[in-house]
């Protein structure tokens, strides 16, 4: 298959020529993108109101972290939080500054225009119509481009809820980079998109290849970690098969993230990515992490002192393993456009 049969959406497996190489002296590097987002109640169905943005002490404390860590986060940011005065104000701060990003983040339930029924099929915005899905992103870009004087150049689907026309609709709105691709997970069972087979690695995506995807990272770790995906999906079919290999380390599926991963398994897909040669590890949480209380990870000040420490642990890891940060804007400079590299050889 080559780029010419391929429509560039984001639920194929990417042409062998879309995969997006690097010079040697890039290295292996590392960006943290922030699901930054409402309240809400995570075991309860999905409404247009009922929802706060309080959490802003815990981000400023979570930027004031990153910051001294030396890390830019990207803040793909959804429209109650970029609609909040207070919010807006703060994050535009740190962008003037120069000590963080915000890209677009997009719950359709609570995003604007308000058309379709709200039930959890509906909260994938990429099996929205077409029209609908459109609507939407335009109208999360231009409340953006009012907060903040530019459009966004970097999204995250809410639920990584991508479809059949993401990718076209993101090129045709300006987007340079898309974070939605959850290579090794499957929510077809949840109404969503079914990620298995996707590389981890970046590639160019969209009918004119002029759309970076950075997919989020996920390793497979432990004895049985060279069966991989396969492997993992016929342990997963043999019901508590699949837990059992885990307890028993032989095969687990690791995300990068502090919310519901021990450190040591982080730091083992850390190590894991590395050797599968995968240029750029990709980190994420929620915002509402930040501030005890609003979701299942951080309940109490002990789980966000937890967090931190998870932080602190898996900092120095990278450190030790001489992967650096790199913010938005470098890594989409370090990226050659499509067929370049290709001309050039």
């Amino acid at each position: 298959m080559t780029s010419f049969s391929h429509d560039g959406g984001l639920l194929r497996m990417p042409a062998a020529e879309d995969r997006i190489a690097f010079d040697p002296a890039f290295g292996t590097r590392f960006m943290l993108f922030v699901d930054t987002e409402e309240e809400f109640d995570w075991n309860a169905p999905f409404r247009r109101t009922g929802h706060g943005v309080t959490a802003l002490d815990g981000m400023a404390r979570g930027q004031a972290y990153f910051a001294a860590a030396g890390v830019k986060p990207v803040y793909v940011t959804d429209y109650p939080v970029v609609d909040s005065d207070a919010a807006a104000e703060m994050m535009g701060r740190w962008l003037a500054d120069g000590a963080a990003d915000v890209g677009a983040h997009l719950h359709p339930w609570v995003n604007p225009p308000h058309v379709e029924e709200v039930t959890a099929a509906n909260s994938y915005v990429g099996f929205l119509p077409e029209a609908v899905e459109r609507a939407k992103l335009e109208a999360l870009c231009q409340r953006i481009a009012e907060r903040f004087g530019a459009r966004p150049v970097a999204y995250r689907a809410g639920r990584y809820g991508v479809g059949p026309n993401s990718a076209r609709l993101l090129e045709e709105a300006g987007f340079r980079l898309d974070s939605s691709v959850r290579g090794r997970f499957d929510y077809s069972g949840q109404y969503g998109p079914d990620f298995q087979g996707l590389p981890q690695y970046p590639y160019w995506a969209g009918p004119g290849r002029r759309l970076v995807e950075l997919p989020l990272s996920t390793a497979f770790v432990g004895w049985l970690r060279g069966g991989g995906e396969r492997l993992y999906r016929v342990a997963q079919r043999m019901g508590p098969v699949a837990g059992a290999l885990a307890r028993a380390r032989m095969l687990s599926r690791i995300p990068l993230t502090p919310e519901g991963i021990a450190p040591q398994e982080a730091i083992a897909a850390i190590d894991a990515l590395i050797g599968e040669g995968v240029p750029v590890l990709n980190f994420s949480f929620h915002s509402p992490t930040l501030e005890p209380g609003h979701t299942p990870y951080v309940r109490d000040e002990a789980d966000r002192t937890a967090f931190y420490r998870w932080w602190d642990k898996v900092l120095g890891h990278l450190d030790r393993r001489n992967v650096r940060a790199v913010t938005l804007d470098q890594l989409l400079g370090a990226v050659q456009p499509h067929g370049r590299a290709c001309q050039a050889a």
